[in-house]
């Protein structure tokens, strides 16, 4: 039910943007039971792969949606100068494998999760910052 409500909060725009906390605890950091453990997972690394799989292919939102409110409303509403840009191949499949993320941070709810979208190359301030 909650689940349900916070996509038709996305969809109506009640719901007007979508961001991570990325939160890279190491697995000691992590390892001390729900209550002692740090909060938090990586989302970085996978946010949007998540959201395009499971709200644009589903036919839940569009792709252009999906970019509004998660690059182009944080950068508005924030002020964050548009410095660079994303190369994604959407039609790439792959299985979440959190010992293959750059991040110091493992702990993910999507390990061995199939999902869509795979980031190609990152541009900040017209340099590579990231390519595959």
């Amino acid at each position: 039910e909650d689940r349900l409500a916070l996509i038709e909060g996305i969809k109506d725009g009640t719901i007007d943007m979508i961001a991570t906390d990325h939160a890279p605890h190491s697995a000691e950091e992590k390892s001390k039971g729900l209550q002692k453990s740090a909060f938090g997972i990586v989302g970085i690394e996978t946010a949007f792969s998540v959201m395009y799989t499971f709200l644009v292919k589903t036919g839940i939102i569009s792709l252009e949606k999906l970019i509004e409110i998660m690059a182009i409303n944080p950068r508005k509403r924030f002020g964050i100068a548009d410095s660079g840009y994303t190369v994604w191949d959407l039609d790439k499949k792959f299985i979440v494998d959190p010992n293959k993320f750059l991040s110091q941070g493992r702990a993910t709810p999507f390990e061995n999760c199939e999902l869509y979208g795979e980031c190609k190359l990152t541009i900040v301030n017209n340099e590579i910052k990231y390519i595959v």
